[in-house]
């Protein structure tokens, strides 16, 4: 049975991730996000491509959520308590405590920029008590059938990538993941698995990102030049994750300059936020880890909370506003204020989804007039810099789990269209490996493996273990007339050969075994043709007719060696074997033939102006075209001795 993938968002883009798979008759979701760039129905996956009748707690066995961002989070409240999703929810620890933080402070931008509310705050936490929480490397057994387990994915904290596994199907899904390490996170780790699927992200599908000390570096040099001119800088991010890694770095930054700049977070979130990474100090990189006894590196000795009232405040300073990409809230109430003015520098950190303001930003030179919202144009005059601080995985990245996991099958998601294609290029063809990147809505059949076990008869297994001696007689090509130079090779084809019988209880039985378990008789189709080979001039005379006894100068094993001689320089690359009696090549046998009237011979060769002696050929229906080739040579043989 072939795993079907439908692909309800992040298809051919960035945003709503949504990925349902069916694996043999188990149906998941994984992730139920929404996209940041739509304000209308495009926001959320159309989930109606489940199930027409909406009965979803029948269509699917589970959800799945990889991490908190809201393109993976976002519309699964809406699912759960809008549409009636009833069933199970699984996502890691700190994914589950930090998700209503996340969910509450995305529905209270959402408000705030005029959408209409699509779930309440009772609603986020009626849907996280459906949510059952699993630690990494938890194989999870969702029902009888279906198992999961979840592997560190860097990113965000929290963040996973998860196994299914129903029958011998099994798959990755790896949602949004990190292959180096950062100052806060440790890099994605997962088993080497035996898979048929693998679905990736490919964010930066074709991007190789240069040192991230080159890139830290640049963003530390931009923003010490618009402070020390007096100007303010704006870093729009997400309350978790780069928020503390871009806070860790100037922390340690303004520490080894004695700079005296402040360094603000926006409200109570991200402070909020920067507990549970304490919380969950596990979940974190290495170093912060080792650091944690003597100092928790998420006290930051600069940085303070901001207050709305100082946005116009005179001097210098930095600030981190939520939300990332300038999609609303108190980031973008700020970029409406700081914008206009030369001295100030907006900072984009990350990857930024298309429709979004950020995008726009990235995409524009300044001066320019950035359209906001259809009634709002912002014209901005100040510093654009974009970091290379996402935490997504770059190409490099995406080819070396790729590589490392060796699934059947890729599909991409989570990524721009022209670049998934560059990407499902090379893994085709520098791996081998058949990637599909689908639209959205679309569904993708994919093969999946299917063991069956079967009981194994006495003869079969005996047949398979015992050595099966082959003695054949050849003789050397320098030799070829010299009988004392002939010798005996001996092979040990030790090859089971059998048949499976697919019954109710699968059985392989040995081949000659075939007939009797399946009750019925074994019919055998032979053919036989009785070959005249003519004789040379010396042995003429002795050459026996039909009903004669042979001459001891042309006994039959004699016979049997000249036609040996002269087939072995013809039929190379067969095994000819010879028992003196007969000659053999796979089913054909051949022997000389002395009855008078032979049932088989046809006619005399009339190509033969002496006597001729008649060999007698067997061949199964198997091996005619082999046995025809051989008659044909023997017709325009000549036997001699010399």
């Amino acid at each position: 049975m072939p795993i079907d993938c439908l692909v309800l968002g992040a298809g051919q883009e960035v945003g709503k991730s949504c990925v349902v798979v069916t694996i043999n008759g188990k149906r998941i979701m994984f992730d139920c996000g929404m996209h940041m760039g739509y304000m209308d129905h495009n926001k959320y996956p159309d989930f109606s491509r489940i199930s027409k009748t909406r009965d979803f707690n029948k269509e699917l066995s589970c959800i799945i959520i990889t991490h908190f961002h809201q393109d993976h989070i976002g519309a699964l409240p809406y699912f759960t308590e809008v549409c009636g999703y009833n069933g199970p929810i699984y996502m890691t620890y700190p994914t589950k405590a930090l998700a209503p933080l996340m969910l509450e402070d995305n529905r209270n931008v959402m408000l705030g920029r005029g959408e209409k509310e699509q779930f309440t705050s009772e609603q986020i936490m009626e849907c996280m008590k459906k949510v059952i929480a699993v630690d990494l490397k938890q194989t999870v057994l969702v029902d009888n059938d279906l198992q999961i387990r979840a592997y560190y994915a860097g990113h965000v904290l929290g963040a996973a990538m998860f196994y299914a596994k129903v029958g011998d199907a099994a798959m990755v899904y790896t949602g949004d993941y990190n292959m180096t390490a950062d100052r806060h996170l440790g890099a994605a780790q997962i088993d080497r698995l035996q898979l048929d699927l693998v679905i990736t992200e490919s964010t930066y599908a074709t991007t190789t990102r240069d040192s991230k000390y080159v890139r830290e570096r640049e963003f530390l040099k931009a923003v010490h030049n618009c402070v020390a001119s007096g100007g303010k800088v704006l870093i729009p991010a997400f309350a978790l994750g780069r928020a503390q890694e871009i806070c860790m770095l100037l922390d340690d930054y303004w520490e080894r300059m004695n700079l005296n700049v402040p360094i603000y977070l926006s409200a109570g979130l991200t402070i909020q936020a920067n507990m549970y990474y304490k919380v969950f100090i596990n979940w974190t990189s290495q170093k912060v880890k080792n650091s944690s006894t003597t100092r928790n590196a998420f006290d930051f000795k600069n940085v303070r909370s901001f207050d709305r009232s100082m946005i116009n405040a005179p001097g210098p300073c930095v600030l981190f506003a939520t939300p990332g990409m300038l999609t609303g809230g108190f980031s973008l109430e700020v970029f409406k204020q700081w914008a206009p003015c030369e001295q100030n520098l907006i900072a984009l950190p990350g990857y930024c989804v298309a429709g979004t303001v950020g995008r726009k930003l990235m995409s524009a030179k300044t001066p320019a007039i950035i359209n906001v919202d259809k009634n709002t144009q912002i014209d901005v005059r100040c510093q654009i810099h974009r970091l290379s601080f996402s935490a997504h995985t770059d190409d490099k990245g995406i080819m070396d789990l790729v590589r490392f996991l060796s699934p059947k099958h890729v599909i991409l998601v989570h990524g721009e269209k022209t670049n998934m294609a560059k990407l499902k290029e090379k893994i085709e063809s520098d791996l081998g490996i058949l990637c599909f990147y689908p639209a959205n809505n679309e569904s993708v059949p994919i093969p999946s493996t299917l063991y069956i076990k079967a009981d194994v008869s006495k003869s079969f297994l005996k047949s398979s273990l015992s050595p099966n001696f082959k003695f054949l007689k050849t003789i050397s090509r320098a030799d070829a007339d010299e009988r004392a130079k002939s010798s005996v090779q001996v092979y040990d084809d030790r090859v089971a050969e059998g048949a499976l019988i697919m019954q109710k209880n699968p059985k392989f039985v040995h081949q000659n075994e075939l007939m009797v378990s399946l009750g019925a008789e074994n019919h055998e189709v032979l053919v036989a043709y009785c070959c005249p080979v003519c004789v040379s001039d010396e042995l003429k005379d002795v050459a026996p007719s039909p009903g004669e006894n042979m001459p001891p100068v042309l006994d039959k094993r004699s016979l049997v060696h000249l036609l040996y001689t002269k087939l072995s320089n013809d039929f190379q690359d067969v095994t000819i074997q010879n028992d003196g009696d007969h000659l053999q090549i796979k089913s054909f046998t051949v022997s000389p033939c002395l009855k008078e009237m032979c049932p088989h011979r046809i006619q005399v060769n009339p190509d033969c102006t002496s006597k001729a002696v008649n060999f007698c050929c067997t061949w199964s229906m198997e091996d005619e075209k082999l046995a025809w080739g051989v008659v044909s040579i023997m017709k325009d043989l000549e036997l001699k001795t010399g």
